[in-house]
């Protein structure tokens, strides 16, 4: 099992590095300092590897989400929690993050990733409608890209990409994403009067 745990960790820090297409099977066995028979042993293909770590990444999201939806939070703020809580994942977790990109770049393949919290996020939307805790006075559509939106944004800030445009000092990313969640619901939420 630990040859299997280090190939996988190996594995997604590869793709995280490149990707699905330029990971190559020799330098994963080289960065979890095993032969080319052991990983064969464990993964007949890098595609079954591929699966492993997306297989890791959804087990890892699935406990967030489980725990989100345990929360007493408002609908509309469990949104925003399991949104920043993803954003934490990216950021934090390799296996995650290269679950995200396998999701992309495995098109033939169902997105792994995205189908373990959509659905959630879908359903609290749907329940933030219909309770108004606070009221949803946008279509639960809307807020759904808006959470895809944010979730590639953050994915694609951990990876350098637009680390110009944010400036420096800006902080974690998953923090940003919760700053950004305050200034929609403060602007979402009715106002009283």
């Amino acid at each position: 099992m630990r040859t299997r745990r280090g190939l996988v960790q190996a594995a997604a820090l590869e793709i995280d590095r490149v990707g699905y297409e330029g990971a190559r099977l020799s330098r994963i066995c080289a960065s979890a300092s095993v032969s080319m028979g052991a990983l064969t042993f464990h993964f007949p293909s890098k595609a079954a590897l591929a699966d492993a770590i997306q297989e890791e990444g959804r087990a890892i999201a699935r406990t967030l989400v489980g725990r989100v939806l345990e929360s007493r939070e408002p609908t509309l703020h469990a949104v925003a929690e399991l949104t920043v809580g993803l954003a934490g994942l990216l950021e934090e977790s390799v296996v995650a993050r290269s679950a995200a990109r396998l999701a992309r770049e495995r098109p033939e393949e169902p997105d792994r990733w995205t189908q373990v919290w959509l659905p959630a996020v879908q359903d609290l939307l749907e329940r933030a409608r219909e309770d108004g805790r606070p009221r949803l006075t946008v279509r639960p559509e809307a807020v759904t890209s808006l959470v895809r939106y944010l979730l590639t944004g953050a994915e694609a800030q951990i990876r350098g990409a637009g680390a110009s445009a944010v400036g420096a000092g800006a902080g974690r990313v998953a923090d940003q994403v919760e700053g950004i969640w305050r200034l929609v619901l403060d602007g979402t939420a009715p106002q009283s009067g």
